[in-house]
């Protein structure tokens, strides 16, 4: 701070005061644009190559993204029958494995149904009823299947889904003694829900809440599946860019203070068992984007839960856009990701 100081007795106070005031207003201006559109990273970081080791898991990915992208499609509730069919598909996948699933319905408005209204479901997949036994520690690993009103959502979220999908597969025959698994596929996460009490996340963590189920920690995915090696291909919120990669090859976890521990035992893990690359973010609130998935809902009931995101618009011009389509993700690198995530979390439950 000392410096700043004295460049200012030293430069700035010295030129005529026209002068001072066009360095004022244009640094203004300039922080002002950093702080609404970002700033690209500055640190340099290395091109990553995916080990194509993984067909089973690659090959499934794609198969889930397709379906729910581009046979079923946009998928909300002004497109209710595909938002069923979502529904459908995701309970049928968590089954094939032995999971117990149900259900959590609730309704919204809908004035595009006569009725004015209908139901939307929380997919919910176990093998422990984490509602009846709290013996254990529960993670929850969720993401929606919903998408916005012109999209058909490959990367958001479909991307996500698949990767939750696969996770159940990998975990399918997981015992423990502490610690149980639950699989969520969230509905209503898009506007005109994002961040309210119809949020399909928001409503199940209000009903744990009100079960006092033992909430270990939850991995939220979302948005899984864009990655470019390029030169300046990633952007980050306000200043940010100043510490992390300039590369938007890599995943982030994203981890409020809360969630601090729990997010970075499952981040260390990553890095040791995987040379995907990853990117952790501690938020105390005050950044932006941060909170901008289901993961919210977790942190509005005190429970530790983190993001595991591409960051979406911060790197992929598909965002929310008729472009994002299953063509343009990369599964390869999906499969390497998930492998990594399938033995952090498991090492992670068996400590």
């Amino acid at each position: 701070m000392r410096w700043i100081i004295n460049i200012l007795k030293n430069s700035f106070f010295k030129f005529p005061p026209i002068k001072r005031l066009l360095i004022t207003t244009i640094s203004t201006i300039l922080i002002a644009y950093i702080f609404f559109n970002g700033i690209y990273g500055f640190r340099i970081s290395k091109v990553y190559n995916p080990t194509g080791n993984y067909h089973e898991i690659e090959k499934n990915l794609e198969k889930h993204v397709r379906m729910l992208s581009d046979e079923i499609g946009i998928r909300h509730i002004y497109k209710y029958d595909n938002l069923i069919l979502s529904q459908n598909y995701i309970k049928d996948e968590f089954l094939k494995h032995g999971y117990e699933v149900i259900f959590q319905t609730y309704i919204v408005e809908n004035p595009s149904l006569r009725k004015n209204e209908c139901e939307v479901s929380n997919v919910i997949a176990y093998k422990d009823n984490f509602f009846e036994d709290n013996s254990k520690k529960y993670i929850f690993i969720g993401a929606h299947y919903d998408t916005v009103f012109e999209s058909q959502g490959a990367d958001d979220n479909a991307s996500a889904v698949a990767g939750m999908l696969e996770l159940a597969r990998l975990f399918k025959d997981f015992e423990s003694e502490n610690f149980g698994i639950v699989f969520v596929g969230f509905v209503n996460e898009e506007a005109p829900f994002f961040q309210t009490d119809k949020m399909g996340s928001f409503v199940f963590t209000e009903e744990l809440k009100r079960k006092n189920v033992n909430v270990h920690g939850a991995v939220i995915l979302e948005m899984i599946g864009y990655y470019d090696n390029s030169m300046f291909s990633q952007v980050y919120p306000a200043f940010l860019g100043l510490k992390y990669a300039n590369r938007g090859n890599f995943i982030a976890f994203v981890g409020n203070d809360n969630s601090k521990i729990f997010t970075q035992k499952i981040y260390e893990r990553f890095k040791k068992y995987s040379k995907f690359p990853a990117e952790k973010l501690i938020t105390k609130g005050f950044v932006r984007y941060t909170d901008f998935s289901d993961h919210w809902s977790f942190w509005q009931q005190d429970y530790p839960a983190f993001m595991l995101t591409d960051t979406a618009f911060l790197r992929n011009k598909n965002y929310h856009e008729e472009t994002d389509t299953w063509d343009t993700l990369k599964y390869d690198w999906m499969a390497d990701l998930i492998t990594g995530l399938h033995k952090s979390i498991e090492s992670f439950l068996s400590e």
